[in-house]
């Protein structure tokens, strides 16, 4: 970020192995272990910073499947990109939404970590 970056943008400029830093990477292992076909919504990786987690998803230089977070009602943010990258992965939509009764994986669920151990 050069001179010219808001404040609040500069605010976000945290050191390595600061404690937002740590929260991050968390998030980002969370996302990572959203298995194909399923999505969360931001509240659901972090209940108490869900736009926490939506600016560490919009600004992570790292590859994640950003694709499989939505909002709590099945919104989805980045629109018809997002909405191709779902229906791709076979996540049922309604509408422009995506169905939270069938595609939602309950917090605390990692089936992409369980789905890897068993592949060994």
């Amino acid at each position: 970020m050069g001179p010219s970056a808001p404040r609040w943008k500069a605010a976000w400029r945290v050191p390595a192995g600061s404690r937002i830093d740590t929260r991050a990477a968390r998030i980002l292992a969370l996302v990572r272990a959203i298995p194909k076909g399923f999505v969360q919504t931001y509240g659901d990786i972090d209940p108490h910073a869900p736009r926490l987690v939506g600016h560490v998803l919009a600004t992570t230089k790292y590859k994640v499947p950003w694709h499989r977070v939505v909002r709590a009602d099945g919104g989805m943010t980045q629109g018809r990109v997002q909405r191709e990258r779902l229906r791709k992965e076979g996540v049922p939509l309604c509408g422009n939404r995506v169905d939270l009764t069938v595609a939602r994986l309950p917090r605390g669920i990692t089936l992409g970590m369980s789905a890897k151990r068993d592949s060994r």
